[in-house]
């Protein structure tokens, strides 16, 4: 694969500190869509309150848009990572999770670690959506 099948999606994303991060959103390699660990931040980048739930909520809203430069949509999703602040967390992480692939479910790997922000959760997915 050569740099020009890497299709760089979406601009560097700021945070609440309003500095540039360095990374893209998501990166489409043939017809295969990588996206970036997604955090439980709004459109301000402010973290959303409220627990695990509402943190993998909006994480999984990040998630949708990520995808949607790409054209793809959870459905598309083959493969999550998810990472979270506290294994206690768990149950209720994936009580949501379900929700979002009703389907087929994606291969997983899930792990507890401190994150690089205050959060609860963080999720990268690789998605196949072939180029039309």
């Amino acid at each position: 694969m050569t740099a020009s099948t890497l299709v760089f999606l979406g601009a560097e994303p700021t945070a609440s500190d309003r500095q540039p991060r360095p990374l893209s959103p998501a990166v489409r390699a043939g017809d295969f869509v990588y996206v970036s660990g997604q955090v439980p931040v709004d459109a301000s980048g402010q973290i959303v309150d409220g627990g695990i739930e509402a943190q993998t909520r909006q994480v999984f809203d990040n998630l949708e848009a990520a995808l949607a430069l790409a054209g793809a949509t959870l459905a598309d999703v083959c493969k999550t990572t998810v990472w979270l602040e506290d294994a206690r967390d768990f149950g209720a992480f994936n009580r949501v999770y379900m929700g979002y692939f009703p389907g087929g479910k994606p291969a997983r790997s899930t792990v507890e670690a401190r994150l690089m922000i205050p959060a609860k959760v963080e999720i990268d997915v690789v998605a196949y959506r072939p180029l039309a």
